[in-house]
């Protein structure tokens, strides 16, 4: 993949890299169990997997990953009125107590391969291979460190997230999303959608 970089993103890793190492969890395990309930299951489901259009499953996201995107929203570098309303009032520890949270909770579950459309799994599974999603997101998409997981994400969360990165609407710790992604069609977007939703080798 293209390794361009922004400075927005580096500064964002680098900064949560020591509050990783540096800040202190102030919040107890049951607490944080008891507001990630009241705060994000309504959106992001039973144990942040989501039954909502267009609303990701948080289950089995890297801890790192899911303290830099609540980082950002809370600083308002990403674009979402409800997620930076929720974590602007969150301190250092809660973003890193969130998100150590968020890393243990056990991942969707994949999907049986009953009913899936072969076809357009070999079509997603082609593209996957040919723009190298594995080398950073993992052989089996389920991430790691400040990478998020794909597999068996939210079909239609993977579609706009697709689709927005590619039309640069939304931007990462790099640009390798976003040039990874040109002059890929609508309907070989659909098909990786597709594929990484049902992703058959993912693990917990």
């Amino acid at each position: 993949m293209p390794r361009g970089t922004t400075g927005l993103g580096q500064r964002a890793a680098h900064l949560w890299a020591a509050l990783w190492l540096c800040v202190p969890c102030g919040v107890s395990s049951q607490s944080v169990a008891e507001r990630f309930q009241a705060t994000c299951q309504s959106c992001h489901g039973e144990g942040g997997v989501s039954a909502m259009a267009l609303t990701p499953s948080l289950a089995g996201q890297p801890s790192f990953y899911a303290v830099t995107q609540l980082f950002l929203f809370r600083e308002g570098r990403r674009s979402n009125a409800a997620m930076s309303a929720m974590a602007k009032g969150m301190s250092d520890s809660d973003l890193r107590a969130f998100s150590d949270h968020i890393g243990k909770l056990p991942p969707p579950a994949a999907p049986t391969l009953d009913g899936l459309l072969a076809q357009r799994m070999r079509r997603g599974a082609t593209l996957v291979q040919e723009h190298r999603c594995a080398s950073c997101h993992g052989d089996d998409f389920s991430g790691g460190k400040q990478v998020a997981r794909l597999a068996n994400q939210r079909e239609d969360y993977l579609l706009q997230t697709l689709t927005e990165f590619q039309s640069g609407k939304r931007l990462g710790y790099t640009t390798a999303m976003n040039e990874t992604l040109v002059g890929i069609s609508a309907e070989g977007l659909q098909d990786i959608a597709y594929y990484l939703s049902n992703a058959p080798r993912a693990k917990p």
